[in-house]
């Protein structure tokens, strides 16, 4: 399809408000493919997004997304279905990172929707064909929505080793602690892994097989330590409770991005002699992998779908305590 002089519907940020907008389609840069956004899910970093987490950000926001490829210099990837790794590194001669195959720490990156690049929260987005993630027939659309944050869960067992007789706490029970406990509960087994959370919704919706879970009260009062806390509760006071439940010489995972400063006392760190490890982005191949070898269906954590016309609406209620996974349909 030739792109001169289309328009497309999108979500935009302009640095004060979301908006819901046309646009030009997007310039299809060469190397690039042209990509229709069938799914685009909301996380909890677009809402910290809109909040302040990367000052200076405009333009359409969203990084988890699946859809069809409609222009590529290569032929025979028009047609098929797609989604993206969203780290677009610079890709220079003299970057040693880019050459090394981690451009999610190119120090020149782009990040799609978060750090200047145009996101995928509209009816099309275009992207480095490096980038192009194929999808298998075998994972259907509500699947394959949360293959970019089952990756970031998949990265914990890239950073950091989880023996089977190593205890685990998840801090949290929102949409990126469902899936950190899936991938944990699947690697350790349900007698290594604790998951806290204080909504009784979102605690219903984990795995009894894969994982014990435990109110925010118990987990609290109780003085069990373990080897390995997993912070996802996206709140700057996650750090705090990591800290108190992890014992010394243990290992605390951080995945929160949150605008707000957390302000916590580093002393408990040092006197307990405790490791720190930050984690975002992982390896889309690693969350392929896990989708198709445990046959773990995710669908249930999809609380919506709504048309991308309904966008802000569906911001607001991703924003609710016990809603999940809020997609936005931009195939419309």
């Amino acid at each position: 399809m030739g792109t001169d002089g289309y328009d497309m519907k999108a979500l935009t940020f302009n640095g004060a408000d979301l908006l819901l907008n046309e646009i030009p389609l997007p310039d299809r840069r060469p190397g690039d493919v042209l990509i229709q956004v069938h799914y685009a899910g909301i996380c909890n970093t677009d809402h910290e997004i809109l909040r302040g987490y990367m000052p200076g950000f405009t333009g359409v926001p969203g990084h988890e997304f699946v859809g069809w490829i409609r222009e590529a210099d290569n032929d025979r990837l028009v047609g098929s279905r797609a989604t993206a790794e969203i780290n677009i590194g610079c890709e220079s001669d003299s970057c040693a990172w880019c050459i090394s195959g981690m451009q999610r720490h190119c120090p020149n990156r782009a990040v799609l929707g978060i750090q200047g690049r145009d996101g995928v929260m509209a009816q099309y987005v275009a992207v480095p064909e490096r980038n192009v993630v194929p999808i298998p027939d075998s994972i259907p659309d509500n699947q394959a929505i949360f293959i970019e944050p089952l990756a970031a869960a998949c990265e914990i067992l890239e950073q950091i080793s989880v023996g089977k007789e190593q205890t685990v706490l998840v801090l949290g029970d929102g949409k990126l602690a469902q899936l950190i406990a899936r991938v944990l509960g699947t690697h350790a087994g349900r007698d290594q892994v604790v998951v806290c959370g204080k909504h009784s919704a979102k605690k219903a919706l984990f795995p009894r097989d894969l994982v014990t879970v435990v109110d925010l009260e118990t987990c609290t009062s109780d003085s069990t330590r373990f080897d390995i806390v997993v912070e996802a509760t996206g709140s700057p006071s996650g750090l705090d409770m990591a800290v108190t439940k992890v014992r010394p010489r243990g290992c605390v995972v951080l995945k929160s991005t949150c605008a707000a400063s957390a302000g916590f006392n580093p002393a408990p760190l040092v006197v307990n002699e405790i490791t720190c490890v930050g984690s975002r982005c992982g390896r889309f191949a690693e969350a392929l992998d896990f989708l198709v070898s445990t046959g773990l269906d995710l669908s249930p954590l999809i609380s919506a779908i709504r048309p991308l016309d309904q966008g802000r609406e569906a911001f607001a209620l991703s924003a609710q305590p016990d809603v999940m996974k809020v997609v936005l349909d931009c195939s419309g």
